[in-house]
């Protein structure tokens, strides 16, 4: 272990929180303060500081388990383990085809790790079928993003021109809880004189800060949206000299829009014409103003017209591309952004190319050194490969993620789990998922491995590792090298991940996350590089046509062209020079990504949930995350600070809702739907709706809120609905 703290950052979301890991007196490590970071500027969560609890072998996996004949999962030896993968999923493909294997990624992942599992997907089993739970986290916001600014990156600007703007929207989103230490951020906007507007069915700990709260009913985020770009087109308030020159498509968005008049949104949502109103004039009075989104809008079957609708929005106000000003997504998990740009996404090679683009593919066919036509096309989203295991999909392995908790109409996804021939799974954890598995491989975690992951700002960054992994624990890479030599494919799967590293750079060269200027030695150097970042031989400038600055931390918008003159060597045998290219901080200044440099209006018009209330089901379910818990739990969950300050799940309710179920705080209440039922306790709240109840979903067994959710999908985005589902309630008696 080293001797002096090491600088790295936090596994958990993606505000990637800079802090220093330092030798504790047991052999393990502490979390000290690292301030010369400017995201969380020394910040910590509660989960953040408690880190390096779950690294304790008493928490984790140490020893490779098999199911042995009576069923019972037994330690192993690595040789075992992996010798009954290879077979199971070898059975698998010669049995029924490439396509009965499939691959389930997460967007925990590092990019080496990510890049390195789609390539083992796509050139080792030869199949389509991959896909990842980043698509459950923002993938809505991505296809809205792409087809609005031909980009999809979380944030276009970083955190810190947040407290600069004018004003900020913030749809269905709780940074309160979900990423606490970003919360300065809109504090300070408003000491600065700006204004915070949260949009939340619920009176969250954010939408507390607010200077005004929009609380429309679950599933009519996107009525919401139209109501107000008709009151801007209403009151005079387009910019129309920015809408001619920098988009196009204004004219059928707003006759779109049009058709939502204020009485007809105030009927949809429940939000008041004066409200919609007051929202326009705080928006719009500022020079510069933003809308962020988070999983509220986005975990819809309708979430990627809703997100094009607050596009829209910023369109219309000539709030895009311009400085302070902008669509943002606030990106969950840790490495949300980089996980779905190398490969591990059903439709997607790395750098964020197409599939089904020839040009990408024979690039990065080339990278890899086989033929073009060898490599699969588009495979299923993430809930349609979780439903088709058992049936088309016959062996799977399975890394960095616990459906059995997190997917939507979660009962029927374990029931497939169950069903499979093989069920392989790489974890740190024993999960809810893992336990179900013929084989579970026991992985180094966050400190115990190099990597690198990108922050919702497009800031690629270095993990260090902080000292090594407990005997019998190995990494993803080494099961991956191991796997791919046992499966045939001798070379081309490197344990070294700064190895992995450099060919990603090769392979993301010219694509749109662009990453080749990138090095190992930069980000040691340096508080992160914003993507994109081309390398001296490749394209000038920005792949997206748009400016490169100076000044990321200070917030000042000069462009200037890539430096020639800082060149940090060729790293490690890539072939590409990587000459000092500052890294893109602010994007669309100029021109955005698409072929005419214009931005796309969405014409989107409203329409219902997949599932609305009726006499059988009257209450709207929506989910969502605390302060002390994770996604689905699996680390969080075996952390004891973090158990006693959440220690299950509950049902929050409106006292008018309560009195009516005759239910009084803490009771156990029955939540319903037509997928199945769920057992919480009564959190008895006037900060929520009448209409509406709340489950948190990071716990299994009876209190799974994701029993409950619909996977109804978004068409484009292939997003299920977990947002919004109709439910019943019944007082559990004794």
């Amino acid at each position: 272990m080293e001797t002096s703290a090491t600088p790295t950052h936090c596994p958990y979301c993606a505000l990637q929180c800079g802090m220093n890991l330092t030798p504790a007196p047991d052999g393990g490590v502490e979390v000290t303060e690292r301030a010369d970071f400017p995201v969380n500027r020394g910040a910590l969560c509660g989960k953040g500081r408690t880190a390096p609890a779950v690294l304790s072998s008493r928490v984790r996996l140490t020893s490779p388990l098999v199911r042995s004949r009576d069923g019972a999962l037994r330690p192993a030896g690595w040789g075992e383990a992996l010798d009954r993968v290879a077979e199971g999923l070898a059975r698998a493909r010669v049995a029924h085809g490439p396509d009965a294997c499939g691959v389930f990624g997460g967007g925990g992942l590092t990019n080496e790790k990510a890049y390195a599992l789609g390539k083992f997907a796509r050139i080792v089993l030869g199949t389509s079928q991959i896909d990842y739970n980043g698509r459950f986290c923002m993938s809505s916001a991505a296809a809205a993003g792409n087809a609005a600014f031909g980009l999809d990156r979380g944030l276009p600007f970083p955190l810190q021109d947040v407290p600069r703007t004018g004003c900020v929207i913030l749809v269905g989103a709780n940074p309160a809880e979900t990423m606490p230490p970003s919360l300065r951020y809109f504090t300070e906007l408003r000491e600065n004189g700006g204004t915070l507007i949260v949009v939340d069915p619920r009176r969250t700990k954010t939408a507390e800060q607010a200077d005004l709260h929009l609380a429309p009913r679950p599933g009519t985020d996107l009525a919401l949206a139209l109501g107000l770009l008709h009151l801007v087109v209403a009151e005079g308030r387009t910019d129309e000299d920015y809408v001619r020159r920098r988009t196009s498509g204004w004219e059928e968005a707003r006759a779109a829009a049009m058709a939502h008049w204020p009485e007809y949104v105030e009927r949809i949502t429940g939000v008041s014409v004066p409200q919609l109103r007051q929202a326009v004039r705080m928006f719009c009075e500022p020079e510069s103003a933003m809308v962020l989104t988070a999983r509220g809008p986005e975990q819809q079957s309708k979430g990627t017209d809703t997100v094009g609708a607050w596009i829209n929005l910023c369109l219309a106000t000539g709030r895009a591309g311009r400085p302070l000003s902008g669509y943002g997504c606030l990106t969950g998990q840790g490495n949300g952004q980089g996980g779905r740009e190398h490969g591990q996404k059903a439709d997607q090679l790395p750098g964020y190319r197409k599939l089904t683009d020839p040009e990408a593919r024979r690039h990065v066919a080339e990278v890899w050194g086989v033929d073009p036509d060898s490599l699969p096309g588009p495979g299923r989203s993430a809930y349609e490969l979780l439903d088709a295991l058992g049936t088309d999909v016959r062996a799977l392995l399975l890394m960095g993620s616990n459906p059995v908790v997190s997917a939507p109409r979660a009962a029927h996804v374990e029931e497939r789990l169950r069903s499979l021939d093989f069920l392989a799974v790489s974890d740190v954890v024993l999960s809810e998922t893992a336990a179900l598995a013929d084989v579970v491989l026991p992985v180094a975690q966050w400190a115990e491995e190099t990597g690198t992951t990108t922050s919702l700002e497009g800031r690629v960054l270095l993990r260090r590792r902080a000292l090594a992994p407990p005997p019998g624990v190995r990494t993803d890479l080494e099961v991956l090298h191991e796997l791919a030599a046992r499966l045939g494919v001798e070379k081309g799967f490197p344990t070294d991940p700064e190895e992995v590293f450099d060919e990603l750079r090769r392979a993301t060269a010219g694509a749109p996350a662009d990453y080749s200027g990138i090095t190992y030695r930069r980000l040691a150097e340096q508080n992160g590089i914003f993507w994109p970042c081309p390398s001296g031989n490749g394209p000038a400038g920005s792949p997206t046509g748009t400016p490169t600055e100076t000044g990321t931390e200070t917030g000042t918008h000069t462009r200037t062209r890539p430096r020639t003159d800082a060149g940090t060597g060729t790293g490690s045998g890539t072939g590409i020079r990587t000459d000092g290219h500052p890294g893109t901080p602010r994007l669309f200044l100029d021109r955005f990504a698409t072929g005419d440099g214009r931005a796309r209006f969405a014409p989107v018009s409203y329409r219902a949930a997949a599932e609305e209330p009726d006499e059988e089901y009257p209450v709207l379910l929506t989910t969502g995350r605390v302060v002390a818990q994770y996604q689905s739990g699996a680390q969080t969950r075996r952390v004891d600070e973090l158990n006693a300050a959440a220690p299950g799940p509950f049902v929050e309710l409106h006292p008018r809702l309560a009195a009516r179920l005759g239910a009084a705080e803490g009771d156990p209440l029955a939540v319903v739907s037509r997928r199945g039922r769920a057992v919480a306790a009564a959190r008895i709240t006037t900060a929520i709706r009448p209409d509406t109840v709340f489950m948190p979903f990071h716990w299994p067994g009876e209190g799974r809120a994701n029993t409950l959710t619909n996977p109804a999908l978004d068409p484009t985005s292939r997003m299920p609905e977990f947002k919004v589902c109709a439910v019943r309630l019944e007082v559990v008696r004794p």
